[in-house]
């Protein structure tokens, strides 16, 4: 039992702190994988928009796209309302109208999700590459250019953008959101310089339309296709250069669901593709999944049993280390909720760090319910 104990804290640890640390050892002695650009590269590009009720956002987002650096002819874009309720598709067939050659609506019946929306229009896009956003994401000028310029490597089969909060100083929750996202790229770079990632970015990211995979709607494209194209023996990327801007959840509450919505799979993810876990045969991809998913994904499973088996441990032994280890970890859960109103960001990452462990034990047991759904209500604070 106190073998076990151990390895648990370790797992822990390791996850939160080791691994970040490992990854900077990593990038200094680890050669990186280069990637062959070609600047003459300009194929067709679908950019496909799923939307459910964005009239808050979808005119924004179209006159985004519409002044992005690429070649006019060669651009479309495509808005998949899924079932939208409100005047998103009224907006968007008000533009369509001021510019009836560049966007599409595409209307999904049935209402299913995200992967389905993108599933239906991938069906009525012309564009040799496809690039995924989300209404409420606003790319820079050159994102398209630069997902693009990544795809011109054969090798790669997978490109994700960098997201930036342009919120983040506007609540303690945002603040948080952004310092845990800042560091997780900062992760993803070096993954994506020794060999791939291992999750994407949903606000935007770029594939060859012949290579496009169609997976069960209850799964995101930025958890399933950075492993998938990994066994296909294609590269996942992450493009610096490739930014989209998009608002941070400014409440708990927000940011809550949105983490609870994140975890609807949490289980099952592990053993997706499991294959994937061949160290052998993927090398560092596998060593990258393990401990930033897999690892971090059971965060909320270590904690658990961490603190249940301390308990035990302490009772079978009487041992007074183990009874200190059991204080420390309740001070720490009970200084998570007392500083969770502290504006003061390092104060308050006991409570977002919990927030997101609590959010993951909720995926889990919505999992195990059979409650887990491919479609939810948005954070309306990102709008």
């Amino acid at each position: 039992m106190i073998i076990l104990l151990f390895l648990l804290g370790c797992l822990i640890v390791y996850t939160m702190v080791g691994y970040p640390l490992l990854l900077l050892i990593l990038d200094k002695i680890i050669p990186h994988k280069s990637i062959n650009f070609n600047n003459s590269y300009f194929p067709s590009v679908s950019i496909i928009i799923p939307a459910h009720n964005e009239e808050k956002v979808v005119e924004k987002k179209i006159r985004n796209l519409l002044c992005l650096e690429y070649p006019k002819e060669k651009l479309e874009i495509i808005v998949a309302s899924d079932n939208s309720t409100d005047t998103t598709e009224n907006i968007v067939e008000s533009l369509i109208n001021e510019f009836p050659d560049r966007i599409i609506l595409y209307r999904v019946k049935e209402r299913k999700g995200k992967t389905n929306a993108q599933d239906e229009a991938v069906n009525i896009a012309k564009g040799e590459v496809l690039v995924m956003t989300d209404a409420n994401s606003m790319l820079k000028r050159n994102a398209v250019k630069e997902l693009v310029l990544y795809l011109s490597d054969i090798s790669v089969g997978y490109v994700a953008g960098q997201l930036i909060y342009a919120n983040d100083e506007t609540s303690a929750t945002s603040q948080s959101e952004s310092a845990y996202w800042n560091l997780d790229m900062k992760m993803r770079q070096v993954e994506s310089d020794i060999g791939s990632i291992t999750a994407g970015n949903g606000s935007i990211y770029a594939i060859r339309k012949k290579e496009y995979i169609r997976i069960n709607p209850i799964y995101s494209h930025d958890s399933i296709f950075p492993p998938k194209f990994v066994l296909m023996h294609k590269r996942a990327v992450y493009n610096p250069d490739a930014i989209a801007y998009e608002k941070a959840g400014e409440n708990d509450s927000d940011e809550f669901q949105r983490k609870v919505r994140m975890s609807r799979k949490i289980i099952a993810i592990n053993f997706v593709d499991f294959n994937k876990y061949n160290i052998f045969k993927y090398g560092w991809f596998s060593f990258f999944y393990f401990s930033h998913r897999a690892c971090r994904n059971n965060l909320y499973l270590f904690h658990i049993l961490f603190y249940i088996i301390s308990w035990m441990a302490c009772i079978q032994t009487q041992s007074t280390w183990i009874l200190l280890l059991i204080v420390a970890q309740t001070v720490f859960y009970l200084s998570a909720y007392v500083l969770r109103k502290s504006r003061k960001n390092f104060l308050r990452l006991p409570y977002y760090y919990c927030l997101t462990i609590v959010a993951q034990f909720l995926g889990a047991f919505k999992e195990l319910t059979g409650k887990s759904k491919p479609f939810w209500e948005k954070a309306e604070s990102t709008r």
